[in-house]
This record gives structure tokens, sequence and C-alpha cells, in this order.
């Protein structure tokens, strides 16, 4: 259901929704949005309300917009102060029972001023602008967040021992990976893999592709689903970029592919590795834009603790096929349906719907370029010594962002100015502070 319909038709397809979720014994439908921090916020209503809100919304100050990953907040010239209010209207279309809380669902939600037109700092919209300007040129995208998490006891410790990748890990940990996976089926989310990754108690789930919008509100439930079934084990989950100061991070890798009439513009082409023009021109205007995309892709001071060379965390602006080492990583697949790219270089703490928002105005902006990509890396960039480093600190990647005349645009000047805002006041807050204590800051808060 989409949220520009009517009000009445939202209120009839809410009311329908409502007796099913009642009949399944659902109690409550929470309704959920990312903040410019990437922390998920949230609203609730009993399911029997869920019909007004849907026809009217819920409110929810602006000030959300300018919330700080330690719940402080700072100010933007369009966002400041305690007046104001939005309405947050629940998208059914993504409705959710939540399968490992009983009782409860989900919608991701639009926000909306009072008077019924889009709040323009909304970021879930602006992914959804950039969708629908791929769309008028009859091109689509394919795209899924991969979701890396670290699972601790209670005391802090890794619940396995086992070797990085091992076997080991699942076995130990086989009852609590199975509920993941039963929760996600559940929920009718398309699980393509689960696996331990590298660092202790570390795991990663990759899900089917979809459109951008629904790619973000899957990666958005994913998280939600991890953190239930992990709590109901006597577990805690951290999807944050850094969990030790000398330890490989978790991501949230963005994979994409490039589609006109049905036909994956990744393969079949004249370009690098069958990648044809447009397919070219648009991850050439998405590697242009990387460091300035940090900023919404891997936006917290933590995300540079991750962002180092030689640990597959995609350190340097370059592009290379199967290159783990390299920012964009070009994937061919088994079959030429598969065939995508991978930006190795965001994480769990970005709103996902800025950064799929941000990746599709960079590479709208690569079409209408009509560059090709540069010359490929192969190997470690970091052992070259030619290779660009992206930025290395948050502040370094504020100022491409500053930079970057085609985000100002995409964004709009309410969301661009919340964006800056954020990220600068997040750089003061933990100036001059160890990586430890940066750590300690912000483990739980993601």
């Amino acid at each position: 259901m989409s949220t520009t319909q009517p009000r009445a038709e939202r209120a009839s397809q809410a009311r329908l929704a409502a007796a099913r979720l009642g009949a399944e014994g659902v109690d409550g439908v929470v309704l959920g949005w990312v903040d410019n921090a990437g922390i998920t916020r949230a609203k609730a209503v009993p399911v029997r309300q869920l019909e007004h809100a849907a026809e009217w919304g819920v409110g929810a100050s602006p000030c959300f917009d300018v919330f700080l990953v330690d719940d402080s907040m700072t100010s933007s010239p369009f966002s400041h102060g305690p007046d104001g209010d939005l309405r947050l209207v629940p998208d059914l279309s993504r409705l959710s029972r939540l399968a490992a809380q009983p009782g409860w669902a989900w919608a991701p939600v639009d926000r909306y001023a009072q008077d019924g037109t889009p709040h323009p700092g909304c970021q879930r919209r602006f992914a959804r602008r950039m969708a629908e300007a791929l769309e008028r040129r009859g091109l689509a995208v394919r795209a899924g967040i991969e979701v890396e998490w670290v699972v601790t006891d209670a005391a802090g410790a890794p619940p396995t021992d086992g070797p990085a990748y091992g076997m080991h890990r699942v076995t130990d940990l086989s009852d609590y990976l199975r509920d993941v996976l039963r929760a996600l089926t559940e929920q009718e989310l398309t699980v393509l893999q689960i696996h331990p990754e590298y660092a202790p108690g570390q795991f990663e789930v990759s899900l089917a592709a979809e459109g951008p919008v629904e790619a973000a509100d899957t990666a958005v439930l994913v998280r939600h689903t991890v953190r239930a079934v992990s709590v109901r084990h006597g577990l805690r989950a951290s999807f944050a970029p850094a969990i030790s100061a000398d330890g490989v991070g978790s991501g949230a890798h963005l994979h994409l592919s490039l589609w006109r009439d049905g036909q994956n513009l990744g393969e079949g082409g004249s370009g690098p590795y069958g990648l044809r023009s447009e397919a070219e021109s648009f991850l050439a205007g998405v590697l242009a834009q990387l460091p300035a995309l940090l900023a919404l892709g891997a936006p917290s001071v933590a995300s540079y603790l991750r962002l180092v060379p030689s640990r597959w965390a995609g350190a340097y602006r370059c592009w290379g096929l199967e290159n783990r080492e390299a920012a964009l990583r070009l994937i061919t697949g088994s079959t030429g349906a598969q065939a995508n790219a991978e930006i190795k270089c965001f994480d769990g703490a970005a709103n996902p719907y800025l950064a799929v928002g941000g990746v599709l105005a960079a590479g709208l902006a690569g079409l209408d370029a009509g560059h090709g990509l540069p010359a490929e890396v192969h190997g470690d960039p970091a052992a070259l010594g030619t290779v660009e480093r992206l930025p290395t600190a948050l502040p370094e990647a504020l100022d491409a962002y500053e930079k970057s005349v085609m985000l100002r645009e995409a964004l709009g000047a309410q969301l661009y100015a919340a964006v800056l805002a954020v990220r600068r006041a997040e750089a003061e807050l933990f100036e001059g502070r160890s990586a430890e204590e940066i750590i300690a800051a912000t483990r739980w808060r993601y």
C-alpha cells in the first residue's frame, strides 16, 4: 500500500490488515523509521488503532531529524527547538508480524507534515524519489544489503570460541541460528545464506535482491528480528561498525544491479566483464562520489575504526573483479542474471534509506555524465601505493559531502542540512576520544 493513496483507501486496507493481525494474536504494531544518526526510532499503536494511524498518521516531533547517536540533539537551519509536529504514516505493503516478538507487528513509515504534504526530511521518501527518477528513464535497480552483526553473552563475551567462518560456530549456536532462519522465513523474507564471519561471535545473513526501498526496509526488519531472537536466547546483538579497537568490524555491504526491460545491464555488453554502457556509467558515477557518499554509508566516527586497509572493508577508492579490498567489487556471478556490484565501504551505522538513495543519485549523475570506469585494480591496493584512500575520518568525509553539489541537489536543502548538522555534531562529540572510548559509546547503539 502506498502512503500516497487517499486516506479512505489507506484506512480501508488497514482495517482488513488489523482484522487479520488480531486473528493471529497481534496486539500492537510498531511504526518505525531510521533517523540521520542511523538509529531506528519507533512509536507503537494497539492493533485496533492501525486504521486510524494509516488514515491520519501518528504524531512525532521533527526534532528527530537532528538527534545524535547518544540521544542528544543538535540543530540545523530547518530543524531546531521544540516546535512543530509530523505525521508517521505506515506503509502497509511492508506490514509484518514479528515472528520473534509474539503479539507484535511492524511497518516502516513515511513522514508527512500536518497538512499532508511530504516531509522534506523523510529519508525513506528520498530513496523512493531516486528510484522513481531511474524508473522515468526506463531503468530499475535490484538491491540487497548484507547484514553483519556480533553477538555476545550477558557479560559481553562471544558465546562461541570457534574459528573464523568455522562449522564450530554453527554447531555451538545451531539453535540460535536456526531460530533466526525460522523467524526470517516466517516473516516471508527470502534468505540466501547465513554464515559465521571473521570476528569472534560475528555472523552474516544475506537476503534476496529486491527494489531499493524494499531492500532498505528488509535490512531494518532483519536487524529487528536478529535482535529479538538474540534476546530470547539470552544474547545481545550489535550491528555497530566496530566492536573492538584492533578487530575486524561489521559492514552493511550494498549489492545492486541495473536493469532495463527485464535485462540485467551487468552482462552482455562491451564494457569491462560484460557491463553494458549504462551500467558502467552508473557505477562510474558511484565510484566518483564515494568519498562524499561515506557521509551517508559510513556515517559514524566509529565507522573509520572499521574502514582500514587489508581487512576487506573497502578502504580504497577503486574497483575490481571479485576484489574484496576494493570499495567497489564487481561480481559476474555464475549466470548473467546474477551480475552485480558490491559497495563494501558501508556499515550498519548508516540509515539504509540514505545510503541507498545516495548511491542511486550518484548513479544517475554517472548516467548523465556518460563516463566509463577507470582502470581496474588487482590485489590489495595497500600494497600498490598508488590507489586513492577513501576518507580516514568522519571530518574528511564531511569535507567531500559539503563539496558534492550532486548530493545537495538530490537530498534537498532540508535533508542535506540535517545530515550535515548531525555528522558535524557527532564529530565534535567524539573529538579527542580514544578508539576504546568511541567503541564503548557506540557498541550497543546500532
